[in-house]
């Protein structure tokens, strides 16, 4: 559980205390707010134009609360809590523990939350809390998984259409054969929606083609045993797929292990750990999708505040934070330029368009 003044991870406070210092966070807003003509202080003390408002406070539920993937989307949250002057917790499970995210998701209920963002991992484990919430007044949004039980929107990739995309990809690099696709937990709302689409565009092609969903594993090494492990079974296979940024780490490591992509194998998957696109880099991987982890914390949050700043006549937007193939030929900028947006720096920066 994460709960600061700043919002910040605690690795990065250092560094942001010195961007600080001498202008607190209001000024830091207002400095940004600025820029984009909107930074006229009102006598009201409200942040930009805004009028004056509690420090409202936001939690965050999420199902895999230390994964490296939502890094990005942690700062994304505490950027846009900079800007507007709220608060924001990070809590959950580590380990996609249904139980778990529900008694946090209880526990910002109880203590009167502004406004709650959570993964709904699970298609039934969490009507009962947030219509709980919505009841109490609480608005709640969910992304990176969804479904609809109430909440007021989805902030995250169409998972689904994505795995469609990338079954017309694996498709487009593997003729036939045997191709196996990872999945860290079956049957969670934020994965199996991609298997499906991904199953689904394979069939379509009609290439004679044997997809196979095979499960991996949450944690970054026993997902990497698996997919070890499945390929000296399978050694006739064709492609190894991932539909989480773990199982993609680990189809990385195993293809350059043995050299995998020198044998005709084709590989790919999800999300940008730093293994992942090195090994695009190197040509031993073929492919990842950019998902937007960083818009997947800031928008909630922004949603959220102004929700609550209009009364709840500004009802949140479903929003596709869409999707990026990222290949060889455009991993570059991803591994020369540090950022926030990406996870990979805790630095603020302007990073010019080239």
């Amino acid at each position: 559980m994460i709960d600061r003044p700043g919002n910040e991870p605690a690795h990065i406070e250092a560094s942001r205390r010195q961007l600080l210092k001498g202008v607190g966070i209001g000024g830091v807003a207002a400095a940004a707010l600025a820029a984009c003509g909107g930074a006229k202080k009102g006598g009201n003390g409200g942040h930009g134009d805004f009028a004056t408002t509690p420090k409202f406070k936001f939690v965050i539920v999420n199902h895999a609360t230390t994964n490296a993937f939502f890094q990005p989307t942690q700062y994304g949250a505490a950027d846009a809590c900079a800007l507007l002057g709220c608060s924001y917790q990070w809590t959950g499970s580590e380990t996609q523990d249904v139980s778990e995210m529900v008694n946090a998701m209880n526990s910002a209920i109880s203590s009167k939350a502004d406004g709650i963002a959570i993964a709904l991992t699970d298609a039934h484990g969490f009507n009962t809390p947030t219509q709980k919430a919505l009841a109490a007044g609480i608005p709640v949004v969910s992304y990176n998984a969804d479904v609809d039980n109430g909440r007021l929107a989805y902030i995250g990739q169409d998972l689904y259409s994505s795995g469609q995309q990338v079954g017309k990809k694996i498709a487009e690099l593997v003729p036939s054969g045997d191709v196996a696709i990872f999945i860290g937990t079956p049957g969670a709302l934020n994965l199996q929606p991609r298997i499906e689409g991904a199953m689904q565009a394979i069939k379509a092609s009609g290439k004679p083609i044997n997809a196979k969903q095979v499960k991996s594993d949450v944690d970054a090494t026993r997902a990497q045993a698996a997919i070890d492990a499945y390929y000296q079974g399978n050694k006739s296979i064709k492609g190894l797929f991932g539909v989480d940024g773990t199982s993609t780490q680990g189809i990385a490591q195993v293809m350059s292990k043995y050299s995998l992509h020198d044998k005709g194998i084709k590989g790919g998957g999800y999300d940008l750990l730093e293994v992942t696109l090195n090994k695009i880099k190197s040509g031993d991987l073929d492919f990842t999708l950019d998902q937007e982890a960083y818009y997947q914390g800031f928008l909630p949050v922004m949603y959220l505040f102004m929700y609550k700043l209009s009364g709840g006549l500004l009802n949140p937007p479903e929003t596709n934070t869409g999707l990026k193939f990222v290949t060889k030929a455009n991993v570059d900028p991803y591994l020369s330029v540090k950022t926030r947006f990406e996870g990979s720096s805790a630095d603020q920066k302007y990073v010019k368009t080239s």
